[in-house]
């Protein structure tokens, strides 16, 4: 036994001592994707605080962003559209969240655009968006998760999404759900957090189930701005979430802008957008916490804006199609007018794109073809189009880096999905990080006095740990005497 307990002592001693490497205030913690379960949560502990040891109240972690936008043509998902939605999300690289914007989800028609909204499409978006995301991780087509905290306005409920699948099963309605909804707690690896439309445009977000227990997400909130017909129809417009991860502030806009390349047509577009800036807003509500939240998008410290913007080239339509040809992205973009917007006095002055390194995305000459329209002759009746980067994804604010940007091949559509990955971090507070280190890593008997079991040796090796551990980590007197 005394053996024993030496070797007890000796791995005690050396855990306690053990110091983590020192990390600058600016350090970011990876987020893998394992379970946050998996591996030793208590030295977890020590090395956040030792992270926070230039401002012991906050630590600075790192998110994974994916970004995508698509406008699909009023074309309805379909089973065959999994492949494409698979290699526009690029899951070899999986991200923390997934933050999706489409456009023309249904035509633009008289009756949709003047008529009451129909959840329908956003629905089944949604519904093969999750399939999408956790087809490896069982139960499929169950897979949208509905948080808690989506708003009241948003058009995807639980009651609607039971509504939508029990008509796929046998058995009763309410112990059906019941059984599946625990299938799918456990099952599903991304939740859909916040969902909503506006005619034609969604904005769908979803996000790494352990992020949920890991970090406090708060003020989950959405706003739709209709800019379009008369300045109020909502063919075009934009629909946002905003939201709180800890101690950093997000906004995701996703925007449907005027067409038209015409000369003056971009002074429409950036009416709409300063009618967004001006609109959009996040009102507090009775179930809000204690936080403040930002109230615009401005507000916010992290802000992306993506969709189809309808920028276009200030460029002849057969000198646009020669650089095209010749792969000549930069010089083309000097002919860019959303580039020119981001300039001293543009309405996007002072936010960020990646550099464009492919085509186009606009316009193709019909579905399922690669050639863009108007582009040669004999094709009579076809309303030629300059091709362009209508596509985009800006963001604005510290602490976001791009790490990718693409667009991908589909030919669901007239237009090519647009992608981004970015690096964000995110400052998570901790009231009293050295306190509640000591209290998840010290052993019981140390920081219960009332123990008397522990044998005169672990005692004297216990107090001398302890003072290490008081010498090392400077912990103010009054946690030293409530030791």
């Amino acid at each position: 036994m005394g053996r024993q307990n030496q070797k007890q002592r000796t791995r005690r001693f050396k855990w306690f001592k053990r110091k983590p490497k020192k990390a600058d205030p600016y350090h970011i913690n990876e987020i893998s994707d394992a379970g946050e379960d998996d591996g030793d949560d208590s030295m977890d502990d020590v090395e956040e605080v030792v992270s926070a040891e230039m401002d012991p109240c906050i630590s600075t972690n790192k998110l994974r962003i994916f970004v995508g936008t698509w406008n699909v043509a009023g074309r309805s998902p379909v089973g065959s559209l999994a492949v494409d939605l698979d290699e526009w999300l690029n899951l070899k690289d999986a991200a923390d969240m997934y933050v999706l914007g489409f456009q023309e989800i249904v035509p633009l028609k008289a009756r949709t655009v003047i008529g009451a909204e129909d959840p329908t499409e956003a629905t089944n978006w949604n519904l093969l968006i999750g399939k999408t995301l956790n087809n490896k991780y069982g139960c499929p087509w169950l897979s949208p998760m509905f948080s808690q905290n989506i708003s009241s306005d948003s058009y995807l409920l639980d009651t609607e999404m039971e509504s939508s699948l029990s008509s796929r099963a046998k058995t009763p309605k309410k112990e059906w759900w019941r059984t599946q909804s625990e299938k799918l707690y456990w099952g599903s690896k991304y939740k859909l957090m916040a969902s909503k439309k506006m005619v034609g445009v969604l904005i769908s977000v979803w996000i790494r189930r352990e992020l949920l227990r890991k970090y406090c997400i708060s003020n989950v909130k959405v706003c739709s701005v209709a800019c379009g017909i008369m300045g109020y129809l909502g063919n075009k417009g934009s629909v946002s979430v905003s939201m709180s991860i800890e101690g950093t502030s997000f906004c995701f806009v996703a925007a449907h802008l005027a067409s038209g390349e015409k000369k003056g047509d971009e002074g429409r577009r950036n009416h709409q957008v300063s009618e967004i800036f001006k609109r959009t807003s996040f009102p507090r509500s009775p179930n809000d916490d204690d936080n403040p939240h930002p109230l615009t998008i401005l507000g916010h410290d992290q802000i992306f804006w993506f969709g189809d913007l309808n920028y276009r080239l200030y460029l002849e339509d057969n000198l646009a199609r020669h650089l095209i040809k010749k792969q000549d992205w930069r010089g083309l973009q000097e002919f860019d007018q959303l580039r020119r917007e981001q300039e001293e006095g543009g309405v996007f002055q002072g936010w960020r794109e990646g550099n464009i390194e492919f085509p186009p995305t606009y316009k193709y000459s019909s579905s399922n073809c690669n050639r863009y329209s108007g582009g040669g002759p004999n094709r009579s009746g076809e309303k030629p189009r300059t091709p362009a980067w209508c596509d985009r994804i800006l963001w604005y604010g510290k602490g976001v880096k791009q790490l990718s940007y693409f667009r991908s091949e589909s030919r669901f559509s007239d237009h090519r999905p647009v992608s981004a990955l970015f690096s964000t971090q995110v400052e998570v507070t901790r009231s009293n990080p050295k306190a509640v280190a000591m209290q998840s890593i010290l052993p019981a008997n140390i920081m219960s006095p009332k123990n008397t079991d522990l044998a005169k040796a672990d005692e004297e090796a216990a107090s001398t740990l302890l003072s290490l551990m008081v010498k090392d980590m400077e912990l103010p007197p009054t946690l030293i005497k409530s030791l």
